[in-house]
This record gives C-alpha cells, sequence and structure tokens, in this order.
C-alpha cells in the first residue's frame, strides 16, 4: 500500500512540476520542435538498457527532466533543462552529451545509470 501512495505522490508531484514549467509555445514561441534522442547506460553486463527518442513539440509542457529507467533507483533522473535553455538562447540546432543519474539504489552505486543525448532543436521560420 506504501508504495501505491509514494507513486500517485510522484505523480501529482511530477504533474504540478509540469503545469509548472508552461508550454514549449510559451515559453519559447521561436521553437517548432525539440527531438531527444537519449541511450540508457546501466551497470551491468549488457550496458545498453534502452534507446528512446521523445519529440517535444509547442503544445508540450517545457519540461525536460527524464526519470531513471533503473526500477530500483529513488530520486533519480536526468534533467535536460538547463541543456535546451541554453541551446534556445543560444540558437543552436543541435547538441550531444551525456550525463549520469544523481539518484539512490539499493545497493548504493553512484554510476548506477547514465546517458548519453542527442538533442536537434528546429526554430519556426523568420518572417
Amino acid at each position: 500500500m506504501a508504495h501505491k501512495q509514494n507513486y500517485l505522490e510522484k505523480m501529482e508531484r511530477n504533474k504540478q512540476q509540469k503545469l509548472a514549467a508552461g508550454l514549449i509555445s510559451e515559453r519559447f514561441p521561436e521553437v517548432s520542435d525539440i527531438i531527444v534522442h537519449m541511450t540508457y547506460y546501466q551497470t551491468a553486463i549488457n550496458p545498453v538498457l534502452m534507446s528512446r527518442t521523445i519529440n517535444f513539440w509547442p503544445t508540450h509542457h517545457a519540461y525536460f527532466n527524464m526519470d531513471c529507467m533503473k526500477k530500483d533507483c529513488v530520486d533519480g533522473g536526468f534533467d535536460l533543462t538547463s541543456v535546451i535553455h541554453d541551446m534556445i538562447k543560444h540558437q543552436k540546432k543541435s547538441t550531444k552529451g551525456k550525463l549520469s543519474c544523481n539518484g539512490s539504489v539499493i545497493p548504493p552505486a553512484s554510476d548506477h545509470a547514465s546517458i548519453a543525448y542527442e538533442i536537434t532543436i528546429k526554430y519556426n521560420k523568420k518572417k
């Protein structure tokens, strides 16, 4: 029962954070599309956990914090907000990088998960 309560609290927190972030069309009217491709890595025999691509359109929330995909990770994730904000500020079209999860797992492992990301931003055509 406690697990279900924690899950519901996490979902409500996530919903509030998305609402607080606002819509991409409101925060970044010059952006027409953001594409985030991520490869998740874990410390295991098979290090690639998964690959995924997420498309953000102007109607989506400007919330770029991705959950850690490790089941036993607590309060972890990968916050791409500052990367995306910096790209838009400098009108960059693409970037690549890596991030490590700062969440905690049992048994403790500081490097339990990481991502390699590639972000592409398309801007509206200037009139």
